[in-house]
Order: C-alpha cells, then sequence, then structure tokens
C-alpha cells in the first residue's frame, strides 16, 4: 500500500496552526494537521474559555494592523458557522499620567481610524462603579474590541478544516531528522510517519521539544494562573453590558479581567511571566499562596469580590519570544520546514492574520517581517511587547 503524501503537513491544531491549515487549503493544496492532544485541549495554550481582541498595542502599530485584519475574519467565521466567537464588550485600558504606552496607543488608533473614548477618573467612577481604581486618572476605552471564546473558536474551526478536506491526524511527533537539508516525513513516537513536501510547526510550547537545539533558549514557555470568581447571587454587574474587558497597567502585576461570559465566572489574571514549565507534565494546580495574592487585590480594586467564591481556576502556559514579537520563519537546516510561534499572552487574537501572512510566504514568496525571524530572537527574556 503507497503510503500518502500530502503538500503540507502542519504540526499543532491550535489557533497559529488551525488558521494557517485553513488558507492553505484555500489554495486547493492537500492539508494534513496534526496535534497531540487534539484542538484546543486542556494542555494548548489555544484552550480555555476566552481571549482578548483589542487594537492597541502601544507604539506598536504593527500588531494593531493585524488585529485590524483579524478581527472582520473572526467575525466572517462566526457568521458562516453560526457560533459567537465573538463578543464586543469593549476593552478598556486604564492608566495614569505617566503612561507613555496609552499615549503612543491613543495615537496609532488614530491614525488607524480606529474608534475610542479617552476617560478621565471620574468618568471611569461613574461608568464602572463596582471597580475602583485609585491608582488611575485616565483610560482609553475600544468600544468595538472585546473577546473570542477560544476553545469553541478553535474547535469549529477544526471540524470545518475536515468539512473542508483537511485531514485531521491524532500525532506525537519526535523531532525531525534530515536528509540533505530536507525533512521528508515526520516521526511519531508510537513509530508512525507521515510524509509532506512542506512542514509548518505550530507547536506553540512544544516548539522548544520539537527543536531543543535551535530553540530550547530561544522560546520560553512559562506558567501562567487563571481565576474565575462567582459575583453576588443576582448581580449583573460583571456580565456585558456593564462589563467591559479592563487592563490595569499602574499595577506592577498588570491585572486584567473578561467579564462572565456564559456563566463560567468573572475571569481575572496577572500578565507576568511565571516560572518555566513542561505543558506536558506540568502540574496544572493553583496554590492558595496565589488565592490570597488575588483576594488582597479584590480588597484593593474589586471590594464586592474580595470574599466571592473562586469557581475555576486555571494553569496554562505563555509561550514568548525573549521580548514578545512572534518567530514565524523558515527553518535554517531544512529547507522545507516553516516554524510560527511565540505569540502566547498577545497572539490568540492575531490567528487569521498570522495564517494570511504565512500562507502567502509559503506560497507566494510574500515579503516576510523582518520582525519575525529567527535571526532577531535573543535567548533572554526582556518582553516589550503587550
Amino acid at each position: 500500500m503507497t503510503k500518502k503524501t500530502y503538500d503540507f503537513v502542519i504540526l499543532g491544531a491550535g489557533v497559529f496552526g488551525a488558521w494557517t491549515a485553513y488558507f492553505l487549503r484555500q489554495s486547493g493544496a492537500s492539508v494534513a494537521l496534526l496535534d497531540a492532544y487534539g484542538p484546543a485541549n486542556s494542555r494548548a495554550s489555544s484552550g480555555g474559555e476566552t481571549r482578548v481582541i483589542r487594537m492597541g498595542y502601544g507604539p506598536d502599530e504593527l500588531y494593531t494592523r493585524w488585529a485590524m485584519r483579524s478581527l472582520p475574519l473572526w467575525r466572517e467565521f462566526a457568521a458562516r458557522t453560526g457560533r459567537e466567537i465573538f463578543r464586543q464588550t469593549g476593552v478598556l485600558w486604564l492608566s495614569d499620567d505617566a503612561d507613555t504606552y496609552l499615549k503612543s496607543l491613543c495615537s496609532v488608533l488614530a491614525r488607524a481610524g480606529i474608534e475610542r473614548e479617552e476617560l478621565k477618573a471620574e468618568e471611569i467612577a461613574r461608568r464602572w462603579p463596582q471597580l475602583r481604581f485609585h491608582d488611575v486618572t485616565w483610560g482609553v476605552l475600544e468600544p468595538a474590541s472585546g473577546l473570542l471564546l477560544a476553545r469553541d473558536a478553535v474547535q469549529t474551526l477544526a471540524k470545518e478544516l475536515v468539512k473542508g478536506g483537511v485531514e485531521y491526524i491524532p500525532f506525537s511527533a519526535n523531532a525531525p531528522s534530515s536528509v540533505g537539508g530536507k525533512l521528508n516525513d515526520i516521526q511519531s513516537t508510537r513509530g508512525e510517519s507521515v510524509s509532506a513536501g512542506t512542514f509548518v510547526f505550530c507547536c506553540g510550547p512544544w516548539l522548544p521539544k520539537i527543536f531543543p537545539e535551535l530553540l530550547g533558549e530561544r522560546i520560553f514557555p512559562t506558567r501562567q494562573e487563571v481565576f474565575f470568581l462567582g459575583a453576588p447571587s443576582g448581580s449583573t454587574d460583571f456580565r456585558p453590558p456593564r462589563m467591559p474587558v479592563w487592563l490595569h497597567r499602574t499595577h506592577a502585576a498588570l491585572p486584567y479581567a473578561l467579564p462572565d461570559i456564559e456563566g463560567r465566572g468573572f475571569k481575572i489574571a496577572f500578565d507576568r511571566h511565571g516560572e518555566r514549565f513542561d505543558p506536558d507534565t506540568g502540574m496544572r494546580v493553583v496554590p492558595g499562596s496565589s488565592i490570597d495574592r488575588l483576594r488582597e487585590y479584590l480588597r484593593q480594586y474589586i471590594p464586592s469580590l474580595e470574599h466571592a467564591p473562586v469557581l475555576e481556576t486555571r494553569v496554562c502556559q505563555y509561550e514568548n519570544t525573549w521580548n514578545g514579537d512572534f518567530l514565524i520563519d523558515r527553518h535554517p537546516q531544512f529547507e522545507n520546514v516553516w516554524i510560527a510561534g511565540g505569540g502566547s499572552g498577545h497572539g490568540f487574537k492575531h490567528g487569521p492574520a498570522l495564517g494570511e501572512y504565512l500562507s502567502g510566504r509559503i506560497l507566494h514568496d510574500a515579503p516576510g517581517e523582518p520582525r519575525f525571524s529567527l535571526a532577531l530572537k535573543r535567548t533572554a527574556q526582556n518582553r516589550a511587547i503587550y
């Protein structure tokens, strides 16, 4: 029996891999999508309930433009599948007068023609009295932004891909080996193999395991904790439309929160790097000390939730490059291997734009963005992209 060879094999059925598969399949190519645990599984960086989609990136117009491209693609996908994947809750940035990031954000949004509201502290307190940001002097609201239902989005996209002719294969990959600078097939930990003309690795926190010499010190998987809180009985204060997504920039831990969606609870987390984390074997249990720190924050800023029950916790991982820029480049030792990663913490929203960009590079040799190159990836963390 002749073994099938695909035009493209994509390893990783998360948001990057699934959208790349979508655009490659649009060209008429044969595509296989592989994943060790399944699309948006509990170990994946694309798993979990929700993700923020915002246009603001401080002075960084590149990611603002990518978010602007991705949002209509997400909305078109939601309409096509009949799923409420995007929720327009608004995104509220909270800061003080010394924050040059937020000032630059306003300038970039203005140049890009993105709707925004600049709000004084008094207006913020009036519109959202359930929040008490005593260290905030002003904020910026993106009324057209909001959140995405992460797990639902990726799993729905994977099902649509299969209907459209993409073959999904459960597959745990070994590190690849080349013959003459080209990868002919990828071997699994169970002794299976899949062949392709071109391979695309979108494995998120597994990239350093697949390419330890190349990426072991250039991709940083870190443990991240997320909390879901129960609001008081009968209260709608923490659901849309009374609660937007918000980001609290004047606090050192960079808290951010998403409103209660579908009764799962008010989601809150801290955008700081945790310790190094193994996506296969890491324990995903939140310790009591983390809940204690959360309650201290709530006491100061959201007093009505200080003693709220913790409905759920989630331990996921970031998977960042040294500064937070994406890594999207050809493998230096394999002429037919591409790598796309470094997206955790801010990458989910950009899935459609990334898939479009990467497929354009592969299919049409479209120009590459230098910031995404492997050559610029350093080995010491100094995150600058938020």
